[in-house]
C-alpha cells in the first residue's frame, strides 16, 4: 500500500450543497470491509440540510434548463476529464471503502467516465410528429425539474453517473443521496461537480438510510430515479405517490441461465462462473440460478466446483486478488444464512466457508442438488453463491425460470443461436442474453419486468425518461 493510499481516507469528506462543500449536521463511521476497521468518516445530513439542498437545486433548474443542451454536454465532459484526471485516487478510494479488486474498482472509475461521455454524445431533437398545410405538430422533450438519484452500494460510481449523466444533460438538476456504507466516492465526485457546474446544480447528502422518504415524497422534486432492492424499490413507489412524481426503480434479480443441451459443459463454465461470481456476486444482473440438462449436468457441476476451488479471494488492495469482500456485515450475514440452509437442502459441491481473517468474505460456493423450493434459488442471494438445477425438458426448465417474482435478466446457451434465440423470447425479463451474460453499454437501454423494476436506464429511452414530451399543436 502506498503512501497516497495510506493517507486518502484522512481526507475530510464533505457534503455539497448550493456548490459549497459543507460539513454534515453528524458524522459516521464508513467501514472497510476486508478489514472491519474504520477507514474514515462521512459526514451525516440532516433534514435542514436535505431542504436546503433541494431549494438550491430547485433555484438553480431555470437558468440550467435554460442552457443550450450543447453547453450541458461540454459541461459533462469537462466533469468525464476531472475523473480521469483522478482516476487512481477513485480507484484506491472505492476499493477500501466497497471491496472489489483495484483493477475491477479501476474498470468501474473508467465506465463512470465513459457513461458520462456517452450521455453527453446524446441529444434531444425535436420531432415533427405531423405537418399540413395549415397543421404542425411538433413533440419537444422539455427538463422535469429537481431529480433525486438514490444509488446503492455495489457499484456506488458507475450507477450514480448512469442517473446524473442523463438528467443533467436533459436539464434538469440533481440531489444525489448514496448508500450509507459506500458514500466517500460519492462525496469525493461531489467536489469535482463543485468545480465544474453552477451552484445547486448537482447536491449530494449522505445519510444513515433515515432520510430516503423525507426526500423521495419531497414536493420540490420532480422525479425519483432509484436502484436498490425490489423491498425498498416498495416504500420508494409508495412515498412518490402523494405528489406523483416520476419514478425509475432498477430493482432486485434472479436471473436464470439455461444451457441447452448441444453446448460443451468445459467451453461454457468459465462464462457462466465469470457471470455469477462478478464483484463477488453483487450485481444485479448477475446470473443467480443455472438449469443444465441431465445430459451435462455432472460435468458442468464439476467444472464450476473446479473454477470456485481455484479462486483467489482477499482484501481488494492485494495484488493477485480475484474476489473480494461483501460490501457490508448485513448482507454477510445474510448469505451466510442463505448458505447454511443450502447445505441443509441441497449438497455444497465447492466453497460454503470463508477466510479465517477479519474481513467480510465468502468463498465462491457452487451449490447443486438442490430444490426449486429453497431459499437460495428462491431469494436473490446478492452473493458468490450459485445453485445450479437439473432439468429433464426444456419446456419445464423454462417454466421453472420464469417462476419468480423478478424478471430483470436471463440467458440462454446453445452451440445453436436461433434455437437459443427462440427458448430467449418466451423467458419472462427485461433483458434476455444469448451466449453470454452481464453485456451492457450507455446506449443500449435495459429495465426490469414483472418486480424487477419499472423504466428504462441507459440508451435514448433512458435519457428521456428524464423528460416531459411536451406536443406542441400549431395552426399555420
Amino acid at each position: 500500500m502506498n503512501a497516497e493510499l495510506k493517507a486518502e481516507p484522512q481526507h475530510e469528506f464533505r457534503l455539497l450543497i448550493n456548490g459549497r462543500l459543507v460539513r454534515g449536521a453528524g458524522t459516521f463511521e464508513v467501514v472497510n470491509p476486508a478489514t472491519e476497521e474504520v477507514l474514515a468518516h462521512s459526514p451525516r445530513a440532516d433534514l435542514a440540510q436535505l431542504n436546503e439542498a433541494v431549494a438550491a437545486a430547485r433555484a438553480a433548474f431555470p437558468a440550467w434548463a435554460a442552457r443550450p443542451l450543447a453547453e450541458r454536454s461540454q459541461l459533462l465532459n469537462r466533469l468525464a476529464d476531472a475523473i480521469g484526471t483522478h482516476s487512481l485516487e477513485f480507484a484506491q478510494l472505492l476499493t477500501q471503502e466497497q471491496g472489489k479488486p483495484l483493477v475491477h474498482a479501476a474498470g468501474e472509475i473508467a465506465g463512470t467516465a465513459g457513461m458520462i461521455r456517452a450521455f453527453a454524445a446524446m441529444d434531444l431533437p425535436v420531432k415533427v410528429l405531423s405537418e399540413t398545410q395549415t397543421t404542425r405538430v411538433v413533440q419537444q422533450r422539455t427538463p422535469l425539474g429537481v431529480v433525486a438519484a438514490i444509488t446503492p452500494w455495489n457499484f456506488p460510481l458507475v450507477l450514480l453517473a448512469m442517473k446524473l449523466g442523463p438528467a443533467l444533460l436533459a436539464g434538469n438538476t440533481v440531489v444525489v443521496k448514496p448508500a450509507p456504507t459506500t458514500p466517500l466516492t460519492a462525496l469525493r465526485f461531489g467536489e469535482l461537480c463543485a468545480e465544474v457546474f453552477p451552484p445547486g446544480v448537482v447536491n449530494v447528502i449522505t445519510d444513515l438510510n433515515d432520510l430516503g422518504n423525507a426526500l423521495t415524497s419531497h414536493p420540490d422534486v420532480a422525479k425519483v430515479s432509484f436502484t436498490g432492492s425490489t423491498a425498498t424499490g416498495r416504500k420508494v413507489m409508495a412515498s412518490v405517490s402523494g405528489t406523483l412524481k416520476r419514478l425509475t426503480l432498477e430493482l432486485g434479480g434472479n436471473d436464470a441461465a439455461i444451457l441447452l443441451d448441444d453446448v460443451d459443459p468445459r467451453e461454457v463454465a468459465a462464462k457462466i462462473f465469470g457471470s455469477a461470481m462478478a464483484n463477488s456476486g453483487q450485481v444485479c444482473l448477475a446470473i443467480k440460478r443455472v438449469y443444465a440438462p441431465d445430459s451435462i449436468y455432472e460435468r458442468l457441476c464439476a467444472e464450476l466446483a473446479q473454477l470456485a476451488d481455484a479462486a483467489v479471494v482477499g482484501d481488494g488492495l492485494a495484488e493477485g486478488t480475484q474476489f473480494g469482500p461483501l460490501q457490508n456485515k448485513a448482507q454477510f450475514e445474510r448469505v451466510k444464512g442463505l448458505i447454511d440452509d443450502a447445505r441443509a437442502t441441497g449438497k455444497i459441491a465447492a466453497g460454503g466457508g470463508g477466510l479465517e481473517r477479519p474481513g467480510y468474505f465468502i468463498r465462491p460456493t457452487i451449490v447443486r442438488d438442490i430444490p426449486d423450493d429453497a431459499r437460495l434459488v428462491r431469494e436473490e442471494q446478492f452473493g458468490p453463491v450459485l445453485p445450479v438445477l437439473r432439468y429433464a425438458d426444456l419446456e419445464d426448465a423454462i417454466a421453472r425460470a420464469n417462476d419468480s417474482e423478478y424478471g430483470l435478466g436471463g440467458s440462454v446457451w446453445s452451440s445453436d443461436p436461433q434455437r437459443a434465440y427462440e427458448v430467449a423470447l418466451r423467458l419472462e425479463s427485461g433483458t434476455v442474453w444469448v451466449n453470454k451474460h452481464l453485456e451492457l453499454s450507455p446506449h443500449i437501454p435495459f429495465g426490469g419486468a414483472k418486480q424487477s423494476g419499472m423504466g428504462t436506464e441507459m440508451g435514448q429511452e433512458g435519457l428521456e425518461e428524464f423528460t416531459q414530451a411536451k406536443i406542441i399543436n400549431m395552426a399555420l
